[in-house]
């Protein structure tokens, strides 16, 4: 029987850094709203008659909400975070009153707005046994949650996490193992974010391999496919476990480099670059290939990632129409005004 505050499950031990490893391989955090996730807070409030749902996850020093209905926040700290306790146990956390309750009664999401006084949360775990948040009901009046419901909510928080697998499998390129366009452009969205909040430099460098049509009408798609998978390897090889790798579609790909100046990231694209240039590509003949590329860094001011994408494109092309195998660095005027 699942019960409020008064029998408080035993804590569990937390491997904190392997579970941040394992929220961070998600990579989830800071991602706009998706309808899967919204659809199951959505629920989760229609079947327990409540104001507020949410898919909450703890960063190291957040709680950050992939989802939330009834409530107009995006984080708290994790100081304030329900879901930091609901983490730590095994069974799901049922506060009836949280005025009542020692743990939270001084709470500022308690004693100021949205004047939180019952909850309910499942730990959202990971295959590999690591709680990443929960998802969670939560009421403005003191109540109780009946077994049913907890059940209802203990049958909805693995489709949460189920999503979140699917959509990281979503976000692979299934033949050069790179990040989708969508995915890609998410992580753009992220670095954005850090700029906006932190000032924190980051640089995209855009790659296309030149005269790949040709490839692919003289000696068939097969081969095409090898170079792909040959160029992406190499890229991937090349870059730090920090940085993202996405394929921006056919033969052009995208490189995030986060904490990069413009000297950093001409250097990182002018070591690929040669890098193409020297390898042998295993095909009969043997082919090689080489690559055009355009680099540009987080400008001032709010930017979009259609922005950031388009200055880079034209430095690309740029380079392109320079002779191609070359590295062209696009003026911070044009991140700014792109």
């Amino acid at each position: 029987m699942i019960t409020g505050y008064r029998e408080m499950p035993c804590a569990i031990a937390i491997d904190e850094p392997a579970r941040i490893a394992a929220l961070r391989r998600y990579g989830i955090l800071d991602t706009p709203a998706e309808g899967a996730f919204d659809k199951v807070t959505d629920l989760v409030r229609t079947l327990f008659d409540v104001p507020i749902s949410a898919v909450s996850l703890i960063d190291t020093e957040r709680q950050w909400f992939k989802s939330i209905t009834g409530l107009d926040i995006s984080e708290t700290a994790r100081s304030m975070a329900f879901c930091d306790h609901a983490i730590r146990q095994d069974e799901p956390l049922v506060i009836t009153d949280a005025q009542a309750d020692p743990r939270f009664c001084d709470n500022p999401l308690v004693t100021g707005e949205p004047g939180i006084r019952s909850y309910a949360g499942v730990q959202l775990r990971t295959p590999d046994g690591h709680n990443l948040g929960s998802l969670c009901a939560i009421d403005t009046r003191p109540r109780t949650f009946s077994p049913e419901q907890m059940e209802v909510l203990k049958g909805l928080a693995p489709i949460v996490v189920e999503q979140m697998e699917l959509r990281l499998l979503a976000e692979r390129d299934h033949l050069s193992g790179a990040l989708t366009r969508r995915a890609f452009i998410a992580e753009l969205d992220k670095r954005i974010a850090l700029f906006t909040r932190h000032r924190r430099p980051a640089a995209l460098v855009l790659l296309d391999i030149d005269h790949f049509k040709q490839i692919n009408d003289r000696y068939g798609h097969p081969a095409g496919d090898r170079v792909i998978e040959a160029v992406a390897a190499l890229c991937k090889g090349l870059s730090r476990p920090s940085d993202a790798f996405g394929r921006i579609g056919g033969e052009e790909f995208g490189l995030l480099l986060p904490e990069a100046q413009e000297a950093d990231a001409l250097a990182v694209a002018n070591r690929i670059r040669s890098a193409i240039e020297r390898f042998e590509i295993t095909n009969n003949p043997p082919l090689h290939v080489t690559a055009s590329f355009g680099v540009a860094t987080i400008g001032a001011g709010r930017m979009s990632s259609e922005a950031w994408l388009s200055a880079a494109d034209a430095a690309l092309y740029q380079a392109k129409r320079a002779g191609r195998n070359r590295a062209i660095l696009a003026p911070i005027e044009a991140v700014r005004a792109a």
